[in-house]
């Protein structure tokens, strides 16, 4: 463990830095997937009353495909996630054991201490910039900023310099958990009324935290209002996943089409009307079970659609794909992925982005996750969450002569190097519970074991152009090493 870990959480036998009883996050399912495709080709029927019944949302979505025709995957994905007619990010609880999914933070606090460390360590590295300011995209209910901004309060130094958090988040019932997760004081908190009258957090301070930090919350990236002289610290915890993919079929060595959403009953589409024959699945679930109830299913474009022929120009995707094989890709996480590799470089930031997904580009991860199950993606929109593996390759080129990419590199591999095990043995330390401390060792083993989450879920390091020393544990040791640690066995 280096000497910046072992100053941030070190912990007397008795303390901690959270309290004790919020360390028994119990386990849930993820929202991974495997990437595996299954091939079949299934008949939709076109029985209505064996169809799943339409939420305001899903008629919404039927009429819009019925006037404009066959919608993108991404449109359909945007609309599901975030319409405010009932998009699933508009509902609060879906996190964890009462939710469809849960994420590294809420299994233990371990996981946004040793986050913090690493901004510490580069933070120092970067020459320790008088003012910094913490970007999270998608911060779910605050508790990794919360326990990043914790273990950070044991530097003054670098503490002093958090002049303001962004919060980049769309659903008002996840901001309002994010204000008491924070510990902010509502007589210094501006609201904003939502379209059903109830309060949105927009600004904020954090009391819990000493008082003087400011919390900001905004729809976009795009309206964060950053000051010039500030460094980002950007935080990207399974962020990308979520954004909206379109997915493609090559049909010859010159043209893809694309994969669109149509209502199931459709008739005279100028499209071929068969089921797309490859759907992503699970040991645990096939992703096409329930199609026939679906009001909507997959069809395939005939002809070039605006989509593939603006993002698939590059040559390499004629050269590197044969005839019927599929891609993914994000415009969106482009766009953002973009804009966080500009600020950094310009504004002397650093950002980490954990998510999972590959280096290389897929084809069918596009899922949905609903009550800790994967699920038909198309079934009963609003209703679960959509997700697609991320292609880290994609980020970082996008990234490329913006800012340097790190990585990636898996997740069980950056927590051991950081030094995730000394934290845990801090931790068991602090208390004589045996029913706590064995919680401690199966959330330490879920966050690193490669079985779970320590190897699904990968690492990607951002920092400016300028910096000429790789981050750690980026650069040495390298990731194959990374990968074959010695990691030390912990018995309680």
């Amino acid at each position: 463990m280096n000497s910046i870990a072992r100053r941030t959480l070190g912990c007397q036998a008795g303390g901690c830095l959270r309290p004790v009883t919020l360390l028994q996050r119990q386990p849930q399912a993820c929202r991974l997937g495997s990437s595996r495709v299954v091939p079949t080709q299934r008949d939709i029927s076109t029985d209505s009353s064996k169809k799943e019944e339409l939420s305001p949302l899903g008629k919404h979505i039927r009429d819009m495909i019925l006037v404009t025709g066959p919608i993108s995957i991404a449109k359909y994905m945007q609309l599901a996630l975030n319409s405010p007619i009932g998009g699933y990010y508009t509902r609060g609880q879906v996190f964890g054991k009462e939710g469809d999914f849960v994420t590294s933070p809420e299994i233990s606090q371990m996981f946004g201490e040793i986050v913090a460390v690493w901004y510490v360590m580069h933070w120092e590295m970067l020459g320790k910039p008088p003012k910094t300011t913490f970007v999270e995209l998608g911060p779910g209910r605050g508790t990794l900023i919360n326990d990043m901004l914790r273990a950070a309060k044991r530097f003054p130094e670098f503490f002093k310099t958090i002049q303001c958090v962004y919060l980049v988040e769309r659903s008002p019932e996840l901001r309002r958990i994010q204000h008491d997760t924070l510990g902010c004081e509502f007589v210094n908190t501006r609201f904003m009324a939502d379209k059903s009258g109830a309060d949105i957090p927009v600004k904020s301070k954090i009391r819990a935290h000493g008082g003087s930090i400011e919390v900001k919350w905004h729809d976009l990236l795009d309206e964060v209002d950053m000051a010039a002289d500030s460094a980002p610290m950007v935080i990207a915890h399974e962020f990308f996943d979520a954004l909206p993919v379109c997915k493609f079929e090559k049909s010859n060595s010159f043209q893809w089409n694309e994969i669109l959403v149509d209502v199931a009953d459709s008739e005279g589409q100028p499209m071929d009307t068969r089921t797309t024959a490859r759907l992503a699945s699970s040991p645990q679930s096939s992703l096409s079970e329930g199609a026939e109830a679906c009001n909507f299913r997959f069809v395939k474009a005939r002809n070039v659609t605006a989509n593939s022929a603006v993002l698939l120009h590059n040559a390499a995707f004629g050269s590197k794909f044969n005839e019927g094989d599929r891609i993914e890709t994000s415009p969106e996480s482009a766009r953002v992925m973009a804009q966080v590799a500009d600020w950094i470089s310009s504004r002397n930031g650093m950002g980490l982005v954990f998510d999972y997904g590959q280096d290389w580009t897929q084809g069918d991860t596009f899922r949905g996750v609903k009550s800790h199950k994967f699920t038909n993606p198309l079934s009963a929109p609003g209703s679960m969450d959509l997700t697609a593996d991320v292609d880290f390759s994609y980020l970082r080129h996008v990234a490329t002569g913006k800012a340097q990419c790190h990585g990636p590199i898996e997740q069980g591999a950056f927590l051991h190097a950081m030094g995730i095990q000394e934290r845990l043995k801090q931790l068991l330390r602090s208390t004589g519970d045996e029913k706590v401390q064995k919680n401690l060792v199966d959330c330490y083993k879920r966050l690193t074991d490669p079985h779970s989450m320590g190897r699904i879920y990968k690492v990607l390091a951002v920092l400016p152009n300028r910096i000429d020393k790789a981050p750690t544990p980026f650069a040495s040791p390298s990731k194959d090493e990374l990968k074959k640690l010695k990691v030390e066995k912990i018995v309680r």
